[in-house]
């Protein structure tokens, strides 16, 4: 089915619309999640939130990029499940390497949302000006938290090139917030 069908499904407040939903992008959405979360229960239970979460924001929301919306509500609800499952806990595996490696090259969220904003929007004009291969790589590593191995495997690349992509990439990301005027 269509995403602008499914959508209208919502908007009509039909039940269907989420057996539409996970019969498209349920496997998709688990796939977000899973790539955050070690437990494939809290992984179903994030994707069984998406659907609720997609529900009650369908009206007055009408995605564009329904796929997009989707996994933007899964990977939020995914960092929730993470941080309350690791909050007591050190470490935190492959989530704290990701999380350390952009702490140098993104300002700490401020609470502000018009500054959030500014930021948001810098970042997807960087992440625009990337070359394909690149942005994939970028994007698997810090929206989609893979782990590097995955990465290369997937890219059929040697991990050192990742990494040393993703440091260079790190590095221009710094340079174009600076520009923008962005403090780190």
């Amino acid at each position: 089915m269509e995403d602008e069908r499914i959508i209208e499904l919502y908007f009509d407040r039909n039940e269907r619309a989420l057996e539409e939903t996970q019969k498209k992008y349920g496997a998709y959405c688990h796939t977000v999640a899973a790539a955050i979360l070690a437990d494939p229960r809290d992984s179903e239970e994030c994707v069984n939130d998406t659907y609720l979460q997609a529900w009650n924001a369908i009206p007055p929301a009408r995605p564009q990029y329904f796929a997009a919306f989707l996994a933007k509500i899964t990977r939020n609800l995914a960092l929730s499940r993470y941080r309350a499952n690791h909050r007591e806990k050190r470490g935190g595996g492959n989530m704290t390497a990701v999380l350390e490696e952009l702490e140098h090259c993104l300002p700490a969220p401020g609470g502000d949302p018009a500054e959030d904003m500014v930021i948001r929007e810098a970042l997807n004009a960087f992440i625009r000006t990337l070359p394909a291969a690149t942005r994939d790589v970028f994007l698997q590593r810090y929206w989609f938290m893979r782990p590097i191995a995955e990465i290369a495997a997937a890219a059929g690349m040697k991990e050192s090139r990742v990494k040393m992509l993703l440091l260079r990439t790190r590095e221009r990301l710094r340079e174009h917030l600076a520009r923008e005027g962005i403090e780190i």
